[in-house]
């Protein structure tokens, strides 16, 4: 299969190369086994913290200790998407949450044109068949008052093995003959996407909400069950239960 050829960042530059819509000029690291690439990219920018205007990414074949949301284990074995990048951001003052909701709308438009149908569980997965494809962990970076960086870190399962409760796009699409590289470069476009709708479309929100997994939600406090009624502009969950209405955001 091909996620056994080694993936390096010359092959995803070349996979780039095809895809006509690409607006930035990336600047990548990989490599083929890293404790986490959200440290291996957080270590590169502070050995060179000048973007100039060109976003960064870091991808590792294999992540030793990947971290998803609340910093639970996010099982990162070979032939998966394991990555992280950092995107200059002269926007306003938007919430990572509305940026997360942004990264997995995109993404899944992109699923969506390969005949994917996928489904976004809030805060931060991609689900199809009501399985984890995808998970993010979006936040934003600040210079005093003014938001300096957008990062991302971003896994999905391309022909790795996964839990119990994921999906690859292996078992998806039933064919072998999938290239990680190509499905890396289709989250880099996903990931600018998502900083276009970011900066100057805040209603895309409204679109998103109907790409929502569930009707219903548990509160993981209080075991309660929440009816769900859509998206806020800020990327929140309008929830409702009884004569009760809240807004939940959920990102750090």
């Amino acid at each position: 299969m091909l996620y056994k050829k080694k993936i390096s960042a010359a092959v995803i530059a070349k996979s780039l190369q095809g895809k006509s819509n690409l607006e930035r000029s990336w600047k990548l690291k990989c490599k083929p086994v890293c404790s986490s690439t959200e440290i291996s990219l957080s270590k590169w920018l502070s050995e060179k913290p000048d973007l100039n205007n060109q976003p960064r990414l870091f991808l590792s074949s294999r992540q030793n200790y990947g971290v998803g949301q609340r910093g639970r284990v996010w099982h990162s074995p070979k032939g998966g998407v394991w990555l992280s990048a950092a995107l200059p951001y002269l926007g306003g003052k938007q919430s990572p949450g509305l940026f997360g909701l942004a990264v997995a709308f995109a993404l899944s438009e992109r699923l969506e044109n390969k005949q994917i149908q996928s489904k976004i569980k809030w805060p931060n997965d991609l689900l199809v068949f009501g399985r984890k494809l995808a998970g993010f962990l979006p936040r934003l970076v600040y210079r005093g008052n003014s938001c300096r960086l957008a990062r991302i870190g971003i896994g999905m399962n391309v022909v790795n093995k996964v839990p119990d409760n994921g999906i690859s796009l292996l078992e998806i699409l039933g064919t072998k003959n999938l290239c990680v590289a190509n499905w890396a470069a289709e989250v880099i476009l996903s990931i600018e996407r998502a900083l276009e709708l970011f900066e100057k479309e805040e209603s895309f929100y409204l679109q998103a909400e109907k790409r929502l997994w569930a009707s219903t939600i548990v509160d993981p406090n209080s075991g309660e069950i929440w009816d769900i009624e859509g998206l806020d502009h800020s990327g929140g969950l309008r929830v409702r239960r009884g004569n009760k209405k809240k807004i939940w955001n959920r990102w750090a």
